[in-house]
């Protein structure tokens, strides 16, 4: 079990890292992309080689701490002069054998960039596979992965009291609350999780995170906060004998029900105007898409919900299976890995399962009780990282927009947005397009179609003129009756100040 940890070692070990320069950019630098990209596919060997003549502190702490391999005991006394190699065992980071210390942990560097500027921490997790040399344990403590940093990116930037972090694992979720949230309680079921949570919380410097045992919502009963973050045990797994139930992924229920259960009970802990963003998968079953089934789950929520779900991708089955397969260790080609797929295909038969969807997740109590947000979509194309200075900015266009009346809404001075392009397509010989496009340059880099008269209205939207009357114009040119032309424009109006196209000019 990781030991308890212990704030003046930690204190002492990030005075030793920084003072190593032990940052990613230098680790990246040291060994070249094509190495750094060959880690994130579990290949050591080329990063090991192109720092294999260096003893210097940068490259010592990549090998052990990066990579996991032991090293030379008194080559890690000389790279962490304060807290040395007895100093790592007490944390619970390595062990001492003969002359070698030998790593028992990862302690990696994550740089991150928000609204408040770059920056990086240091983020201690279990010894991975490339590290282990074989299959992860099935309490194993995951690091900083793809799923952890998008939802981190998607946070929203904007000041709260409390949080709540769902199934903490390492603790990254609350590392990044913490730049915006006053206070933050971080629950899990694994010990070993929070002990990582805390160990992380003191390297960083971060106070004011408060660890937690017990499932889901059971450690913070009757509470409330204005945030909850959570990337759950989400993954799909067979319950049956002989598939590992790996704690960082699988929420010990059938399907996706823990995902469904959280989004349930989600709402009893929000505020009024809480938010709570996480990370899941769905399942489509025979004649029911999975976003129909989300939107049940939030229509059947303790607390009525505002809802904006992204579906980001979808998987059949036996692409699902062979994903999170190969994720616990298992090699395609064995017939272990035949049986456990196996197992996955007949758990999805039963149950009729044509597709397993992921996405975003973000829900929100109304502070008026009364819903007015109900977003279901799939946007598969890709987008940049670091959603989350976006959907602030779309809940407060949705909440003003939302407010008005349509009379309000087309009195309204409406700007389009500066990363908006527009795009139109002519048949050879042509003079009118046959398509016209709107491309969204930042946010979820959207490319919508629009008619003729919404690309007109979107083009005139310059911060000078009402809404109305750029309408009223509009169907004068176009021969349209101005009447119905509002009738038309305006709910597509509302549907573009949320997806960012057009914002409400300066007051």
């Amino acid at each position: 079990m990781l030991p308890e940890p212990d704030a003046d070692r930690c204190a002492a070990l990030a005075a030793d890292l920084a003072a190593a320069g032990y940052h990613s950019e230098a680790v990246r630098t040291a060994w070249g992309p094509l190495a750094d990209d060959a880690i994130a596919r579990g290949l050591r060997e080329p990063a090991l080689r192109a720092i294999a003549d260096r003893d210097d502190a940068l490259a010592v702490l990549a090998r052990t701490l990066m990579l996991g391999m032991p090293q030379p005991a008194a080559s890690v006394d000389r790279a962490l002069p304060r807290t040395r190699t007895a100093g790592l065992v007490r944390l619970g980071l390595a062990r001492r054998e003969d002359d070698e210390c030998v790593p028992t942990a990862l302690l990696r560097p994550q740089s991150f960039a928000d609204e408040r500027g770059a920056g990086q921490w240091w983020v201690a997790s279990d010894l991975d596979e490339a590290a282990l040399g074989g299959p992860i344990a099935e309490d194993h403590v995951l690091g900083v992965g793809g799923a952890s940093l998008t939802l981190a990116g998607l946070q929203l930037p904007t000041a709260a009291h409390r949080a709540l972090d769902l199934g903490a694992g390492c603790g990254i979720q609350s590392l990044r609350a913490r730049r915006d949230v006053d206070e933050v309680i971080a629950t899990d079921i694994s010990r070993r999780a929070l002990r990582f949570t805390r160990l992380n919380a003191l390297l960083n410097g971060v106070d004011d995170i408060d660890v937690r045992e017990g499932s889901l919502f059971e450690p913070v009963a009757g509470e409330v906060f204005d945030r909850i973050v959570s990337n759950p045990p989400f993954v799909i797994t067979p319950r049956v004998a002989g598939v590992p139930r790996y704690e960082y992924r699988d929420g010990g229920m059938d399907g996706d029900d823990l995902v469904a259960a959280v989004v349930r009970g989600v709402g009893a802990h929000l505020a009024p105007g809480g938010v709570a963003q996480l990370l899941g998968n769905w399942e489509s079953r025979e004649g029911r898409a999975g976003l129909d089934r989300v939107r049940a789950w939030v229509e059947s929520s303790d607390v009525p919900l505002d809802a904006w779900i992204v579906e980001r991708e979808s998987l059949d089955p036996l692409a699902y299976a062979q994903l999170w397969v190969r994720d616990g260790g298992t090699v395609p080609g064995t017939p272990e890995h035949a049986r456990m797929l196996d197992a996955w295909l007949v758990d999805f038969e039963e149950r009729g399962v044509t597709a397993v969807g992921f996405g975003y997740l973000l829900l929100r109590r109304p502070v008026s009780g009364v819903p007015t947000l109900a977003r279901y979509e799939a946007l598969s194309h890709p987008v940049a990282d670091g959603l989350g200075a976006h959907l602030a900015a779309a809940l407060a266009a949705h909440d003003r927009a939302a407010a008005m009346s349509d009379e309000a809404l087309a009195a309204a001075v409406l700007a389009v947005a500066p990363d908006v392009t527009e795009a139109r397509h002519h048949m050879p010989g042509e003079a009118d397009p046959t398509v016209i496009e709107l491309r969204q340059g930042g946010g979820f880099a959207r490319t919508l179609s629009v008619d003729p008269g919404l690309a007109a209205l979107v083009g005139a939207c310059d911060g000078d003129l009402a809404l109305g009357v750029l309408i009223d114009a509009i169907a004068q040119l176009l021969d349209a009756d101005a009447p119905r032309l509002r009738r038309e424009l305006l709910p597509r109006v509302r549907d573009l100040l949320v997806t960012g196209i057009l914002t409400f000019a300066q007051d």
